[in-house]
């Protein structure tokens, strides 16, 4: 479980994030939405630790990241959209020393390891240096990565960004079942990803959240029910200068 409450964050004179409050459940998959300048940025790099709040609480399974952050961080995982590897490591070598970074059993490695190979269809390039995998392995490899350790918060920046129509829905399916059992963030511009995937929306505009619901009752918002009209709808007041 992911608790947010009242936080902030500035730099000079941007409200990046302004009073950002929500409660995010196990069994779910939330789309992170917003203009560019809305705030998810920031607001990942805030739960992620990445950055310190200005005000306000993050509690991951009621653990506060101010006050007891060992704790907290190792409950949760974050890909970047670049997804970077370790290029002169093997696919296998890569998570061996991600395991190590989370002091992982050997058992426990290696159950871990079977179980994101098969899911993540990662058996064929095991061996293989992660500088000559194609961006769909090398974005299924980060993706293993993050998950070694099966944390219970798994936060993904345009999870499926530059993968053709077989690999998008593989992630997808993928990121669908981790969520059934954990908490899953996905920021993403493409709303096709929300419709795919999410169960909840929390929408970012200026560093506010303007709204927190669900893709359905998102596109009721507008006539034709459609997602992006509806998106646009909310946040036609502009960018915003948050980042």
């Amino acid at each position: 479980m992911l608790l947010v409450q009242n936080l902030s964050k500035s730099f000079g004179n941007i409200r990046a994030v302004d009073n950002v409050s929500f409660c995010l459940n196990n069994g779910e998959v939330t789309a992170l939405l917003g203009p560019n300048g809305a705030g998810k940025t920031t607001l990942m790099r805030l739960i992620t630790g990445f950055y310190g709040a200005d005000s306000g609480d993050i509690r991951i399974d009621g653990c506060d990241i101010n006050t007891a952050r060992t704790q907290a961080l190792s409950k949760l995982s974050y890909v970047p959209e670049t997804g970077a590897l370790y290029n002169d490591m093997t696919v296998y070598e890569y998570l061996r020393f991600m395991a190590g970074l989370r002091h992982m059993s050997e058992q426990g490695f290696v159950d871990n390891l079977v179980y994101l190979s098969r899911q993540l269809e990662l058996s064929d390039v095991i061996n293989q240096k992660c500088e000559t995998l194609s961006k769909g392995f090398k974005r299924r490899t980060a993706l293993a990565g993050a998950l070694i350790h099966r944390p219970g918060l798994l936060i993904l920046d345009e999870p499926t960004e530059g993968l053709d129509p077989n690999q998008k829905f593989s992630i997808r399916r993928f990121i669908r079942e981790y969520g059934r059992r954990n908490t899953v963030i996905i920021s993403t511009h493409i709303m096709e990803e929300v419709e795919a995937m999410a169960d909840r929306v929390i929408l970012l505009n200026h560093g506010k959240l303007v709204r927190d619901t669900s893709p359905q009752e998102l596109k009721l918002l507008t006539p034709d029910h459609n997602i992006e009209t509806a998106f646009r709808s909310v946040t036609e007041e502009g960018s915003g200068a948050a980042q």
